[in-house]
């Protein structure tokens, strides 16, 4: 599951067990909690324990603080993400539950990253990880946006992890010799397209058709933001399989 797949995406508050179905028979619409905002770390950095959510403003304009939320709360009610509304989902109650400081943990995501050695590699741009259990299984690091839809991301597994220094990400040297993946580079290929090094950078090196892969995929990134059904149904179908039951919830 890849955290920036729910960057974005709407969030809510189930109702409680007891107020689930209306009097009709109907189930309950759950209240909206704000919007996914960014993934925390355990301290050690390689367990994702929840997100941070920006919660929606009072009445349009008073804004609130993001709240957190823990992962383990965070299921599917009536086809869209939710969350027990109980106190130990949120903030320091969660914290206390799951033995963390929220204080020691981490947030990767748009973090720069560089090696032992102190070379610059790019940013931590997104991270795979485990459903239920919030392991992570790899890091996403690339050199800019343009670049990530160019010959696509480098994936870090956990063991290069070193640590956090002075506002970065630290991992293995053994990074510079890993390669990218994804991006539209691979497809371009097909095109006859050549890539150079000036590409690697970022730079539009491409013929007629290598642009319009290009230009799909800086319009995919785009809308990243505000996709939801393919979202919520890949979150369902992860769920389902994780937690070995349906995914939706027991009215």
């Amino acid at each position: 599951m890849r955290a920036g797949d729910f960057v974005g995406a709407k969030i809510y508050r189930k109702p409680t067990e007891d107020k689930r179905t209306k009097k009709d028979g109907t189930p309950r619409s759950p209240k909206k909690l704000g919007k996914i905002h960014f993934p925390v770390f355990t301290p050690g950095g390689t367990r994702v324990v929840g997100f941070m959510v920006r919660q929606s403003d009072i009445a349009g304009m008073i804004e609130r603080p993001d709240r957190f939320v823990a992962l383990d709360a965070i299921g599917v009610y009536e086809g869209a993400i939710a969350v027990d509304d109980v106190k130990d989902t949120y903030d320091a109650a969660a914290a206390k539950r799951l033995d963390i400081n929220l204080d020691d943990c981490i947030i990767w995501v748009g973090m720069d990253v560089r090696t032992e050695s102190g070379d610059v590699v790019g940013y931590c741009s997104d991270v795979e990880f485990k459903p239920r259990s919030g392991i992570v299984q790899s890091f996403y690091v690339t050199a800019g946006a343009a670049s990530s839809v160019l010959v696509g991301d480098t994936q870090v597994p956990p063991t290069m992890l070193r640590g956090y220094e002075n506002g970065a990400m630290v991992v293995s040297d053994e990074v510079k010799s890993l390669g990218y993946s994804g991006g539209a580079a691979a497809k371009a290929a097909e095109a006859s397209v050549v890539v150079g090094d000036k590409v690697k950078k970022g730079a539009k090196v491409l013929d007629d058709k290598g642009s319009v892969a290009v230009d799909k995929g800086s319009r995919a990134l785009g809308k990243q933001l505000g996709k939801t059904r393919g979202m919520f149904k890949a979150f369902k179908d992860e769920y389902q399989k994780a937690s070995g039951g349906s995914s939706k919830a027991t009215k």
